[in-house]
């Protein structure tokens, strides 16, 4: 009788449709910090509501660098060798980390800005192998306009980020460019770890109008250091990350990175359904959100026009 049900037990075992499979996905980025921290929140809560539950059906995994490059790289080498089912890189070094230590494991990388010039992937349409993704390219044609609306006097714009990240190198190209269109010069100060943002602001004051931040993350995890030397000169300061403007930049044009977040979790789930990430193709973040700081302004200088006021999305007093 025992081998007979054990016989039925096998049988089932096999035959039932299985619930939805239990996953590793493995997160990692290069610092944590609001914009980061909310991708991350809105890829959990898309595999949520798939039907992918912490704790029951789903591992989370998620590795901070602290800023590390060297870090990157060693978290990325570990969860390559604990082989999730899907990697999720947040931000170009730690996309670039894990892109270079795996080839066989799905990676969806977020938040990387410029993921052809990264060499993450060789084309946007069709990336190929097992990699895929969600670009955050900022609009810095409308960040220099916002600039001049704001500051209609200014001829120098400092951008203030890390050299060694290629996101914002590959950023400040595109400023130029578009500076240059609205006859602004463009000055550079750059900090390679937190430690240095502070002094790398203090480097622009005399020589820039107003401070630019990208989404540099090595400047925004250290960003009230920049914005006390802000303050403190009366030297405007923009940034491409809406999450920064409660921390005391004037105004941000820029992604909810909690939606970023989700439209990452949507392709995981694509990919834990079965679909190859090299044919999946390499989409643009959607959405953008105008975020202004009546009291960050007040504190620099600055008077908002009532036209930046009334197409603010959000509005910080």
């Amino acid at each position: 009788m025992r081998s007979i049900l054990l016989a039925v037990a096998a049988t089932l075992a096999l035959t039932l449709p299985a619930k939805a499979e239990d996953v590793t996905v493995a997160v990692t980025a290069i610092v944590e910090h609001p914009a980061l921290d909310a991708a991350r929140k809105g890829v959990l809560d898309v595999l949520t509501a798939a039907g992918y539950k912490e704790g029951e059906n789903l591992k989370f995994m998620f590795e901070s660098a602290q800023g590390n490059p060297a870090t990157a790289a060693q978290i990325a080498r570990q969860f390559a060798g604990e082989g999730p089912n899907v990697i999720v890189p947040i931000s170009t070094p730690s996309a670039q980390a894990v892109v270079s230590a795996t080839r066989d494991i799905p990676v969806v990388f977020t938040a990387v800005s410029d993921p052809l010039g990264a060499q993450l992937v060789k084309s946007m349409d069709k990336p190929g192998g097992n990699v895929t993704g969600l670009s955050d390219m900022s609009p810095v044609a409308e960040h220099v306009a916002l600039i001049k609306e704001i500051l209609p006097n200014a001829k120098t714009i400092g951008y203030l980020y890390n050299s060694g990240e290629a996101n914002s190198v590959s950023l400040l190209a595109v400023l130029k460019s578009e500076a240059e269109k609205a006859g602004l010069k463009v000055v550079e100060s750059a900090a390679t770890k937190s430690a240095e943002v502070q002094g790398a602001a203090r480097a622009l004051v005399g020589r820039a109008d107003a401070i630019y931040v990208p989404t540099d993350n090595t400047i925004i995890s250290a960003l009230e250091g920049a914005v006390s030397v802000a303050e403190e000169s009366k030297l405007p300061l923009f940034t491409a990350d809406t999450d920064s403007v409660s921390r005391g930049a004037i105004a941000a044009l820029g992604f909810n990175y909690y939606d970023v977040g989700k439209q990452t979790g949507e392709i995981v789930v694509r990919i834990l359904k079965g679909e190859n990430p090299g044919d999946i193709p390499v989409k643009v973040a959607a959405g953008s959100d105008l975020v202004v700081n009546n009291g960050a302004a007040t504190r620099m200088g600055v008077t908002l026009p009532e036209t930046v006021l009334k197409r603010a999305t959000k509005t910080i007093d």
